[in-house]
């Protein structure tokens, strides 16, 4: 089963009002069923403004592909740091400044 990923429409904030409602209507009409779209203005004074729509939408191919690499490679990393932390928790834990005791895991 493939996830859902959010997705972004950012709109050019120097539109006219019937400009604005003409690409609102486009993003509606082109977002798959079940989006949850959801629009924002976003931005400041400094950096100015625009008009976010974001939605969900199903992963493809090429995502998955991608996302299922790194979640393998990232997995790995952890199982590697788990390890090296239970080596490392296992022989010597500092209870408290200065002073060494031992660790016990309690299942």
């Amino acid at each position: 089963m493939k996830r859902r990923v959010k997705d972004f429409v950012d709109i050019p904030d120097q539109v006219s009002i019937d400009e604005l409602i003409e690409k609102l209507a486009e993003v509606r009409d082109s977002l798959p069923q079940d989006a949850e779209a959801e629009l924002r203005l976003r931005g400041d004074e400094v950096f100015g403004h625009r008009i976010t729509v974001s939605y969900f939408r199903d992963q493809t191919d090429e995502e998955a592909e991608v996302e299922k690499r790194y979640a393998e490679a990232s997995k790995e990393a952890k199982q590697r740091e788990l390890e090296r932390l239970q080596a490392e928790l296992g022989v010597v834990c500092y209870a408290a400044p200065g002073k060494r005791g031992t660790l016990r895991i309690v299942a």
